[in-house]
């Protein structure tokens, strides 16, 4: 007996339609996804009952975490002497911010970090200072 071996016809799976499927799924989470300005600092800010709103153009805003270092333009100063501090506070208004200083301190930062940022400001002419704070909901 002479039997005849069939021949399966070999099954392809495309993944094509898959692959489209996933990078339309990363599109659709990266352009949804909303990014935290302070994703890499974990700030405790302040609660405040009310908050002035700020104007349109951005004000050179001072970063301090609750260890006392300072971030300026999302950078790390070096040290925390006050020469640094107003070094870069004059670098970072030549590079166009406006001379309104916005203080984001973590409820944790030493008082004297903020202080020393308040005469750092006050030194290189700086009258406009605030500082940011949380909203509570009463």
């Amino acid at each position: 007996m002479n039997f005849r071996t069939t021949r399966r016809e070999r099954l392809e799976l495309s993944l094509t339609p898959m692959i489209d499927v996933v990078f339309l799924l990363l599109i659709f989470f990266m352009v949804t996804t909303t990014f935290d300005r302070q994703a890499r600092l974990k700030l405790e800010l302040p609660k405040a009952k009310s908050a002035v709103q700020s104007p349109q153009q951005k004000p050179l805003e001072v970063v301090i975490d609750a260890e006392g270092h300072y971030y300026i333009g999302g950078h790390e100063l070096i040290n925390t002497r006050l020469e640094t501090l107003k070094k870069a506070i004059r670098r970072a208004l030549q590079q166009g911010a406006r001379p309104v200083v916005v203080i984001v301190a973590d409820k944790r930062t030493p008082h004297q970090a903020v202080i020393r940022v308040l005469d750092a400001s006050r030194q290189l002419g700086l009258s406009h200072i605030s500082f940011a704070t949380e909203t509570t909901q009463e």
